[in-house]
């Protein structure tokens, strides 16, 4: 597998950015700079070896023209620099000033254009290092002058220019990296904020808000955020109010209505036999209706803020047996730890694991068995059932409110709240509840709450 620079976080973009281009411009400049100076100091050092040699050349001219004698004595009186060896060439013979001198330590190059009548200047990598020859006809005696000046002062110079300008591009891309470090920081720190702002809002805390900022350019950003909030949580609490006053208004007259229906069923022995048919639809609707009815009030009152996290202390295995007997199944199908303490509002509770039980028996093909289980400082409540199963591209849609498509798993009265109203209350208690598949082959509802410490 390969990974390219995409794959990168944000903050290791921006660092790797930085560091390139620091490198770039250091090297561009740490080049130029080393080229620059070493054409200098090269040039500025043969123009001083040239003089030097024409100079040595014509002293050694008149002193030849003067005494034409002893060549050896002429060379050493020419009182060449330190290191500098003069090599002659006089009257077919060829002489030097040092031991080691000879004809072979001058390139054929430079002797071919000597030996022509041109003075001719050439650098090249001797034995000891680095070194320069200059030379020059010397018509006048007859002689060819040659001088070779050592370079090695000038290597160890360039050499640590070029030591000093690369650790100067080293420290260049380090502080382009650490610049890059700061500059990452000040870009993703906004960015976690919203992040981590936007993540409490989707949890439920819509009060939550992002600081303000001196930043001219973050502050239209946090300004139009915060404004988009502030636009979802009043439609949010509109729409929560809506269902809440529709939800209230509607239970007079489905009172009223449940009272007369009472009244016809205590006297539905004397109804004809078609309008017991009839009675017993509006009786089925009527309690499907106020189902639909209580579930709506208690979404709208979490919609709306007003649930708040329970604080009361409740033994889970009673109210577990209870919740079973109200759905007629024998209590002893629950197995597990039942000496379990919950912080919960019972009824509230009771509402969840009832929605859970009814589905079981409604849409899962009977309710199985219910086992609770510790899981660190959680309690775990596993409901399962002998239905077919859902299918894992469902199992996390059936939590959502009015979801009765193709898994017919929304809820008991067949309304989709039943579920959605058993996740909102998971997480009122500070828990959660998923579906997963049984042991035995049908659904499993997982249902977590915080155990109570006593």
């Amino acid at each position: 597998m390969t990974f390219g620079v995409r794959t990168l976080s944000l903050r290791r973009r921006l660092v790797l950015a930085f560091s390139a281009v620091a490198l770039l411009v250091s090297a561009v400049f740490a080049v130029s700079t080393y080229l620059l100076a070493r054409g200098y100091l090269l040039a500025q050092r043969e123009r001083v070896i040239q003089d030097e040699t024409f100079a040595d050349a014509a002293f050694v001219q008149r002193r030849l023209q003067s005494s034409g004698a002893d060549v050896a004595a002429v060379l050493t009186a020419a009182g060449t620099p330190s290191g500098h060896t003069i090599i002659l060439k006089w009257r077919g013979q060829w002489y030097a000033s040092a031991l080691d001198g000879h004809r072979n330590a001058v390139p054929a190059g430079v002797l071919a254009e000597v030996a022509g009548g041109r003075a001719a200047g050439q650098r090249f990598r001797s034995n000891d290092g680095p070194v320069m020859v200059v030379g020059v006809p010397v018509p006048a005696v007859q002689a060819e002058f040659y001088e070779i000046a050592p370079l090695r002062e000038l290597d160890g110079n360039l050499r640590l220019l070029s030591a000093i300008l690369m650790g100067g591009a080293l420290l260049a891309t380090a502080a382009g990296a650490a610049l890059g470090a700061w500059a990452s920081r000040s870009v993703v720190t906004p960015l976690n904020r919203v992040a981590v702002t936007a993540a409490s809002i989707a949890g439920g805390d819509l009060d939550n808000r992002l600081p303000a900022t001196l930043d001219p350019e973050l502050a239209t950003i946090v300004g139009s955020f915060n404004s988009m909030v502030d636009t979802l949580q009043q439609r949010i609490n509109r729409d929560a109010r809506l269902a809440a006053d529709v939800s209230h208004e509607l239970r007079s007259p489905l009172t009223t209505l449940v009272g007369s229906v009472d009244l016809l069923n205590s006297r539905r022995d004397d109804l004809p036999e078609r309008s017991q048919r009839a009675l017993d639809l509006v009786t089925a609707d009527l309690q499907r209706f106020r189902r639909l009815l209580d579930d709506l009030l208690e979404l709208a009152r979490s919609d709306g803020g007003l649930a708040i996290r329970p604080s009361a202390s409740l033994e889970l295995g009673p109210l577990l047996r209870q919740v079973l007997g109200e759905v007629g199944r024998d209590p002893s199908i629950l197995t597990g730890a039942e000496d379990v303490v919950v912080l919960a509002d019972k009824p509230r509770l009771g509402r969840l694991f009832r929605n859970l039980f009814e589905n079981a028996e409604t849409h899962g093909g009977g309710l199985t068995g219910v086992e609770i289980s510790r899981a660190g400082s959680d309690v775990l409540v596993l409901v399962n059932d002998s239905g077919p199963g859902i299918p894992p591209r469902d199992r996390e849609r059936v939590f959502e409110r009015f979801a009765t498509g193709a898994t017919k798993r929304g809820s008991s009265s067949g309304t989709g709240l039943g579920l959605a109203l058993v996740a909102e209350t998971a997480v009122v208690h500070g828990g959660a509840v998923w579906c997963t598949a049984s042991p035995s082959g049908g659904a499993q509802f997982v249902v977590r709450l915080p155990e109570a410490r006593l």
